[in-house]
């Protein structure tokens, strides 16, 4: 329990201090913008790419682990499509509604609980599952929204999601990384030791960023339908995860970095590729926020396995 604490409580302290700043002027929406897109294009990438490019894939790349992630991904997408009628919300926010309650903060919060959590080994293996949880997961987005689209939504915004979708820096840098680290490849000391700089800077700085976007006042309107998305994004999804592990006889060692990948809150990218393609981006950003929140007290359940 000492060291679930000792991971959670750094990790959203962080979140909370990036909530204070903002209010007292630290963090300006000016500011925000500029710094997502550093994070995001920059030092997110740099720290996937080293820890997969000096992972061992004999030792860290579990395919079973891999394919059943997927699976559970899956299955909980089609239970929030079922969930979206069985709530019978309007068509404006059914898309975002079953967009938020799958579609996971893998960069910012699950590596971050992966790092501290489990360490550079456990780091190497979320990161390695991450590229492939953000592909199926970003397409199941797309069909979700796409899905329930407003028709004065122009078309060509679809090709636009499409083509960041392809060009993500979460799922550039962990290919790179793969195929590095299959050809044997060493990092010269002078290049790791830059990547380790630039990754330095990722994971605290994409909390405070994290925490300088909460919307406390969303959270507020539609409360059903946000709680039914934290139940399905922090809860069902995991516990999805969890049963299909057990059951195909993975270590524990092995799927836990599957776990909080799959625990983690709604991803921030989920309120842009709403108001991209005419969904309710307010009830987007109203799911970031309290799944987030929540996330601190679900994230010491998941990890209370290990």
């Amino acid at each position: 329990m000492g060291h679930i604490v000792t991971t959670i409580i750094p990790i959203f302290s962080l979140v909370i201090l990036g909530t204070f700043a903002r209010s007292k002027g630290f963090l300006p929406p000016e500011f925000l913008g500029p710094a997502n897109r550093l994070v995001y294009y920059l030092a997110i990438p740099a720290m996937i790419f080293r820890a997969i490019a000096n992972a061992s894939l004999t030792r860290q790349f579990n395919p079973t682990v891999i394919w059943l992630t997927l699976v559970a991904l899956v299955v909980l997408f089609f239970i929030c499509w079922a969930g979206s009628r069985l709530l019978k919300l309007p068509p404006s926010i059914q898309g975002a509604f079953i967009q938020c309650s799958f579609h996971g903060n893998l960069g910012y919060i699950g590596l971050a609980v992966a790092f501290y959590h489990l360490g550079a080994d456990g780091l190497a293996r979320a990161s390695i599952i991450a590229a492939f949880v953000m592909i199926l997961q970003n397409f199941l987005a797309v069909a979700a929204l796409q899905s329930h689209r407003q028709s004065d939504v122009a078309g060509n915004r679809l090709s636009a999601v499409a083509g960041k979708i392809v060009a993500n820096p979460v799922i550039v840098s962990a290919t790179v990384g793969l195929l590095v680290s299959m050809a044997g490849i060493t990092l010269p000391l002078v290049v790791d030791r830059s990547l380790q700089i630039l990754s330095g800077l990722a994971l605290p700085m994409a909390l405070l960023i994290i925490g300088g976007s909460l919307s406390l006042g969303l959270m507020q309107s539609r409360l059903t339908a946000i709680l039914g998305a934290c139940l399905l994004k922090l809860l069902i999804l995991p516990a999805l995860g969890v049963a299909l592990f057990r059951i195909a006889g993975q270590d524990l060692e092995d799927y836990l970095p599957a776990v909080i990948l799959l625990a983690s809150p709604t991803a921030t990218i989920a309120y842009v590729m709403a108001r991209e393609m005419g969904a309710d981006s307010d009830f987007a950003v109203a799911a970031i926020s309290a799944t987030t929140l929540f996330s601190a007290v679900t994230f010491s359940f998941w990890l209370s396995l290990g």
